[in-house]
């Protein structure tokens, strides 16, 4: 059986460093790179286009980090949606002033919340939920409790997440040649290890109660996912 066959969850050693520690910030330096080299905000904005009808009045995003995947998302997604709130939910404060105004410049306002997904409770409904690079970091138990949280939230969840196949896992170790340093090199490898191919997503949304809308590879190194909370949910918001 290939060692890709079944998910591999190790911790990863950003997970484990302070927020000022210089290689952690190096490491999220070298994310912003990735999350380019993958395409993921173009992905992420193609499965929006593909998947949302109606323009969503609030956004929730799970594992903002620093803010500067989603502001390439609303870069993207603006000129369709305008006039959207996000909030943007991680466990450590990263999201810079900085960004929430280029945030506003594009007529869309940010929220940073520093919190754990797990116990956050949302003060209103949100019209979509999306995650980039983070439902990966959970195994399938944490999984099925966090999408059943999300059910409440929202009546959609969009995902790219890493593609756990023997491609990516190969182009890990190329990573070197954009300066990477040992940190990205060794979470990027876990994060394949960890990842999903084939349905895995969409048969833990079904455990969890709800209607897989689709799940398919996108490009060489990422798995997109949207899951809807019921058959036929299509972004009830109102505009």
């Amino acid at each position: 059986m290939s060692d890709l066959n079944i998910r591999h969850l190790e911790p990863e050693l950003l997970d484990g460093l302070a927020a000022d520690d210089p290689r952690a910030i190096a490491s999220r330096r070298d994310l912003v790179w990735i999350n380019a080299l993958m395409f993921q905000a173009r992905f992420m904005a193609s499965l929006m286009r593909a998947n949302v009808q109606t323009p969503p009045l609030r956004i929730l995003e799970l594992g903002a980090g620093d803010g500067k995947f989603m502001l390439r998302v609303a870069r993207l997604m603006a000129r369709r949606w305008p006039d959207v709130e996000v909030v943007m939910v991680d466990r450590i404060d990263l999201v810079g002033k900085d960004v929430c105004n280029s945030f506003a410049e594009l007529g869309w306002r940010a929220h940073p919340v520093t919190a754990d997904i797990f116990d956050w409770t949302a003060d209103r409904p949100f019209d979509l939920v999306c995650a980039n690079l983070i439902l990966h970091h959970f195994d399938d138990t944490r999984l099925l409790e966090l999408f059943s949280r999300i059910m409440t939230m929202a009546p959609l969840l969009v995902a790219t997440e890493p593609l756990r196949a023997k491609g990516p896992l190969v182009a890990t170790r190329c990573l070197r040649l954009i300066g990477a340093g040992a940190v990205t090199l060794n979470d990027a490898t876990q994060s394949v290890r960890s990842g999903f191919r084939g349905k895995e997503l969409s048969q833990l949304w079904q455990a969890s109660g709800g209607t897989p809308v689709i799940e398919a590879r996108k490009g060489l190194f990422t798995q997109g996912f949207v899951g809807a909370k019921m058959p036929g949910t299509n972004m009830p918001g109102a505009r």
